[in-house]
C-alpha cells in the first residue's frame, strides 16, 4: 500500500473521530426523543403542584382519598415514606379549625398506617407551613407545633 493511501485512510479516520466527537458533545445538553426532559415544575422544590400524591402506592392512594373526601377543605395532599402527610388547605378553612383538621387527619393517617410515629403538616393556600402535628405511637398522643 502506498504512503499516499495510508495517509488518506489515516486522515479519513481522524476526520470521522472528530465529527463524531463534535456531534456527541453538541447533543449532550439537548433532549432527544429517547431522553424525555423533566419540566421545571416537577423538579423545583418551590412549585410542587405536579408532584405525585405519594412515593408509595399506598401513600398515593391515601393522598388521593384525602383530597377526594375533604369536602373542599383540602386542595392538595401528599404522603412520603408512609409516615408523613402534607396537606394544603383551602381558604374556606378558618384558623380556629386548623388544629381540629390536623387531629382528624392524624387519626385517619394512623388508621391507615398503624404501628408507626406519624407527622401531619398543614400548609396554608400559599403553601406556607402553618401547623405540624406529630403522632406518637407509644403514648398515642399528638403534639402540635405552629409553623
Amino acid at each position: 500500500m502506498s504512503v499516499f493511501k495510508r495517509v488518506q485512510k489515516g486522515l479519513t479516520a481522524l476526520v470521522l473521530v472528530l465529527v463524531l466527537s463534535f456531534v456527541t458533545a453538541c447533543s449532550v445538553g439537548t433532549p432527544t426523543a429517547q431522553q424525555p426532559r423533566l419540566s421545571p415544575s416537577v423538579t423545583s422544590p418551590h412549585n410542587y403542584s405536579q408532584l405525585e400524591r405519594g412515593n408509595t402506592q399506598t401513600g398515593e392512594n391515601f393522598g388521593n382519598w384525602v383530597v377526594r373526601n375533604a369536602k373542599g377543605l383540602i386542595q392538595d395532599a401528599y404522603v412520603r415514606d408512609n409516615d408523613k402527610l402534607g396537606v394544603v388547605i383551602t381558604p374556606e378553612v378558618r384558623p380556629n379549625e386548623v388544629r381540629e383538621l390536623a387531629r382528624s387527619l392524624a387519626q385517619g393517617f394512623h388508621h391507615n398506617f398503624p404501628n408507626r410515629n406519624l407527622k401531619v403538616m398543614v400548609y396554608a393556600p400559599d403553601k406556607q407551613l402553618i401547623l405540624t402535628a406529630d403522632y406518637d405511637m407509644q403514648s398515642q398522643q399528638i403534639q402540635y407545633k405552629a409553623g
